[in-house]
């Protein structure tokens, strides 16, 4: 007989407490098992889709997009497993994402052989919203979901919804949306980890890609973390953005080596062949290196501190939905937006400065926030036989006044100037380019046949090319003063920079005939004699362990113009690269390498 302390037991009123816990539990698991949330991104077979993931930051998600360039793409297609046979309940969460009156992105949803009678992306209603696709039947658990995109004309599908009850309607709100999400799909709290790592590099562009090849070159374990499957940022097949800046005017010619390993050529902007932009090169090179963990399609959206130190980042495939913990002694945000510094709590600007802050000639005299855009490029190509293209009054409308008279873009295809939020309004303003791009060659494809019958658009850019977000402010923030020489060379500069201050405003005659609908962009080159960019302008002044790299580096906006383009984004990774191994072998901060370990950094770079 076993005998039990009766002063453990517990109390009636705490039976009854535990009673309610475990019956709730149990109805919550039974509501469990009559739903089933499908993610779009995770479908087996993809067809002519494409996975979207470039607004994590604001949906937490990744959806399907149908890039068809106005013909419609292979079905996408998966096998799901639903809790059991009968009558279910079905909502896709989709965009009409040019609604005017009703949206050009349609698409049918099949399941196994049944095509329900909702057509969607057709609403006429603006923004993501979850839509009811009506009941369906299904004889056996296991079944077969296909998109099948109308209109080859950026339909889109976040996720579907599978439910037994026709009380509940998933929500809408962002917060409410990513909570219920988590909890469907199951993501563990305690999260996989990868690491630790010296130098955690989120962000595969050009600076973040020579960043982390030349930390792992000095012997640091390094991750580096893209949210997409392949490297350079805009200078992949994604964006397809040529390299500028200069490597051969290096007041340290030892800089820029990486940067010419990764350089493919020089295929212009917009070139209808990808293979021109060296995927596979930078691939290649990143994966030779012994120290270097790749890790691509992981989008990072979480950061864990201690005090003013980061100590991890949280990143998510984007599209199998799961995490993955990176650990590391030091962190650089290479994301052009800013992304870890924004969330880690560090000093940034955006937008213009006032000339009474800045004493820049260039800096406008009321601070605003103006900011440069975001290109998505395209191109056509002369065939042997006439294609068509069809009518969009969905578009932006041109008329014999104006339009644009070329069979290919270049960088000043370019929407943004404050108009749109390239952080926050990012959806918004590639759609908006677009409804530029889809408008303007209707136009010359239905009114100008004589010239452009047999030019058939091969390639737009669905991801956009972003020129200009956040800035993380460091120790040292680079003015026009510096640019143009008036301060003198600074005992840190490293970074010889080449660019003109090339600021970007709407053209003139764009903004006379779409005011405040901007998509076409002028210039004025101020041109500049070598100079270079301090190491301080490359970590941030609050954030102890996070160094920066490429166009998110400590600048104002005016001294931005001058070191945003690729080839002296990706010299600023490799400074990060070397101070990174001086930082983790003296057991230093950023700032820490510059107060006390300069000439050794110096006689690194020089060598």
């Amino acid at each position: 007989m076993i005998s039990r302390d009766k002063s453990t037991w517990p109390n009636s009123s705490t039976v009854l407490v535990l009673l309610h816990v475990f019956l709730m539990s149990y109805s919550l698991s039974l509501r469990a098992q009559e739903h089933y949330l499908l993610e779009a991104e995770s479908f087996n077979n993809k067809g002519g889709w494409a996975v979207d993931q470039q607004f994590f930051e604001l949906m937490g998600s990744s959806y399907l997009l149908a890039h068809g360039l106005g013909e419609p793409v292979a079905d996408a297609s998966t096998e799901v497993s639903l809790p059991g046979k009968g009558k279910y309940y079905v909502w896709v969460r989709t965009k009409d994402w040019a609604p005017f009156p009703k949206g050009p992105g349609t698409f049918k949803l099949v399941i196994d052989d049944v095509e329900l009678d909702v057509v969607f992306g057709s609403t006429g209603v603006a923004g993501w919203q979850w839509y009811t696709g009506g009941e369906v039947k299904v004889n056996s658990p296991t079944v077969r979901v296909t998109l099948h995109d109308q209109s080859g004309f950026e339909g889109r599908c976040d996720a579907i919804w599978f439910a037994k009850s026709a009380k509940f309607k998933p929500p809408n709100d962002l917060k409410e949306l990513e909570k219920w999400r988590n909890e469907l799909l199951n993501i563990p709290e305690n999260t996989e980890e990868a690491g630790p790592f010296d130098l955690v590099v989120i962000g595969g562009g050009m600076a973040g890609t020579c960043a982390a090849i030349t930390a792992a070159r000095s012997g640091l374990k390094t991750a580096l973390v893209q949210n997409r499957p392949v490297l350079g940022g805009n200078n992949s097949s994604d964006v397809r953005v040529h390299l500028m800046g200069d490597t051969d005017k290096n007041f340290y010619p030892k800089l820029g080596r990486v940067v010419r390993e990764l350089d493919n050529g020089d295929p212009g902007n917009g070139h209808p062949d990808g293979k021109s932009y060296g995927d596979k090169r930078k691939l290649d090179v990143v994966r030779a290196e012994g120290n270097l963990h790749v890790f691509l399609n992981m989008h990072a959206y979480k950061v864990n501190k201690e005090g003013n130190r980061i100590i991890s980042v949280v990143a998510r495939h984007v599209e199998e939905n799961r995490d993955i913990l990176f650990k590391g002694r030091l962190f650089s945000d290479c994301t052009g937006d800013g992304t870890i510094a924004f969330l880690a709590g560090a000093d940034y600007r955006m937008g213009r400065e006032s000339r009474s802050e800045t004493n820049e000639p260039l800096a406008p005299e009321e601070a605003d926030e103006f900011t440069l855009g975001t290109s998505n490029l395209w191109a056509s190509v002369e065939k042997d036989v006439i294609s068509s293209f069809p009518e969009t009054p969905w578009a932006l409308q041109f008329s014999e006044e104006y339009f644009i008279d070329e069979p290919k873009s270049d960088w000043q295809w370019e929407t943004g100037f404050g108009n749109f939020n390239t952080i926050f309004d990012a959806e918004e303003l590639r759609d908006h380019n677009f409804r530029a791009i889809y408008g303007n060659w209707s136009f010359l494809k239905n009114k100008m046949p004589e010239k452009y019958a047999k030019n058939k658009m091969v390639w737009a850019a669905y991801i956009g090319g972003k020129r200009e977000s956040r800035r993380i402010m460091g120790d040292y923030v680079l003015s026009q003063m510096d640019v143009q020489g008036d301060n003198g060379h600074q005992p840190d500069g490293f970074v010889t920079a080449t660019w003109t201050i090339d600021l970007h405003f709407p053209n003139e005659k764009n903004s006379r005939y779409f005011k405040g609908q901007e998509f076409f962009a002028s210039t004025e080159h101020i041109k500049v004699a070598p100079y270079t960019i301090p190491y301080r302008c490359l970590y941030s002044r609050n954030i102890e362990n996070l160094y920066m790299a490429g166009r998110n580096i400590s600048t104002t906006h005016v001294a931005f113009g001058s070191t945003r383009v690729m080839r002296t984004c990706g010299m600023m990774g490799e400074v990060v690269g070397y101070a990174a191994s001086l930082a983790v072998k003296y057991n230093l901060s950023p700032r820490g390498v510059y107060e006390q370990k300069l000439d050794q950094l110096v006689s690194i770079i020089k060598e």
